[in-house]
């Protein structure tokens, strides 16, 4: 089982900067993208143009050209429920809030009895008491929406996959001590949720499993500079499964591009082979 996961940063662009070709060598099970910012119907045909057939479910963001998760998952592969949006600790009167949607989709798969979730989670601003707040909000729901899977799910396994703007440990950051408490996705508040995440709800960081105590390998390189080139990177995408798929992984392999021009997207996508 391969299963890929990978912020496009606009699927539109990177359509036009190869994505298609990487989607047809790649052959995943299952594809999950985050900020894909484009209409459903306009995502569903970029995947198909690879020449591989997918079965294509996903939400666009409420807000124009922000956002957008999708969950792809080859022809012939059984789909069971799919649930579109993060409604966790939402009230019956509540609406999901505009900036947290795009952010979350779940599709069961009975065959390969897991729950595959593709998700987006904010990357916030340090100096922003308002985008830190929303974030902050948004990571109180993802975390009670993963107690809930993890306690009464249908399926023997879970795995959620996508950009979480949040490394873990200073392994995950080239800059660690320069963002360390200075810069969003590097600040103890929010590795709170992440720790939480794996030591008490049990998930487990399949790509650190596989390589523990090494230094990357990144996932995304800002795109000032010379960060790409230096390899001046962050590991923020991820794929957390239960512990019981965790140990059916048996490589992973991030497609980095090897020049700068070559890139479809600011992140590499992140590839891990299953049992």
């Amino acid at each position: 089982m391969r299963i890929a996961t990978c912020n496009v940063n606009g699927i539109r662009a990177a359509a036009r900067k190869g994505m298609g070709q990487w989607i047809t060598q790649t052959h995943a099970d299952v594809l999950l993208f985050q900020e894909v910012r484009a209409p459903e119907a306009i995502a569903a045909q970029l995947i198909g143009e690879s020449g591989i057939a997918y079965q294509v479910f996903q939400q666009a963001s409420e807000l124009k050209g922000r956002a957008g998760v999708a969950v792809a998952v080859r022809d012939g592969i059984e789909v069971g429920q799919v649930r579109i949006g993060l409604a966790a600790g939402l009230s019956a009167e509540e609406n999901e809030p505009a900036v947290d949607t795009g952010r979350w989709v779940e599709v069961d798969l009975p065959a390969l009895d897991t729950t595959f979730i593709s998700a987006y989670l904010h990357s916030g601003v340090a100096t922003d008491e308002a985008k830190m707040a929303a974030k902050y909000r948004h990571l109180e729901r993802v975390t009670q929406r993963l107690t809930e899977l993890m306690n009464r799910r249908e399926y023997a396994h879970v795995l959620i996959a996508g950009d979480f703007n949040i490394v873990h440990t200073a392994l995950d950051i080239k800059n660690w001590k320069s963002n360390h408490n200075r810069t969003a996705g590097v600040l103890d508040t929010e590795i709170a949720y992440f720790e939480k995440w794996l030591t008490d709800l049990g998930y487990v960081d399949v790509q650190r499993m596989l390589t523990p105590q090494v230094q990357g390998a990144y996932t995304w390189w800002s795109q000032r500079g010379k960060a790409f080139d230096n390899d001046a990177g962050w590991r923020i995408d991820y794929q957390l499964a239960d512990a019981g798929l965790a140990k059916r992984a048996v490589n992973f392999q991030i497609d980095r591009a090897t020049e700068y021009a070559q890139r479809f997207s600011d992140h590499a996508p992140l590839v891990i082979e299953y049992n």
